[in-house]
């Protein structure tokens, strides 16, 4: 289901309405036709918070680390996936 979509003006017009929408699903705020801002619950916005990675580069490895991925091995199950596609 995708979530609310309102106009920038509309949001202004109904601040209120739509603050109480976002405690219930994200309200996307667009403007001049383009997705502009979401508006989400607090909650929300810390529960995705929480899910975030850290992104690391070759750089940041050592060789030791390294050496250890190399020498692992996929588990016999993940062979079912061998033909999945992007």
């Amino acid at each position: 289901m995708p979530n609310l979509s309102v106009t920038s003006a509309e949001f202004q017009k109904g601040f209120g309405r739509f603050r109480e929408a976002a405690l219930r699903e994200p309200v996307t705020i667009t403007n001049h036709g383009r997705d502009s801002l979401v508006l989400m619950s607090a909650e929300e916005y810390r529960r995705l918070k929480r899910r975030e990675r850290r992104v690391m580069g070759l750089d940041d490895f050592s060789e030791a680390d390294i050496a250890a991925i190399a020498a692992t091995e996929a588990p016999i199950d993940a062979a079912a996936f061998d033909d999945e596609r992007n």
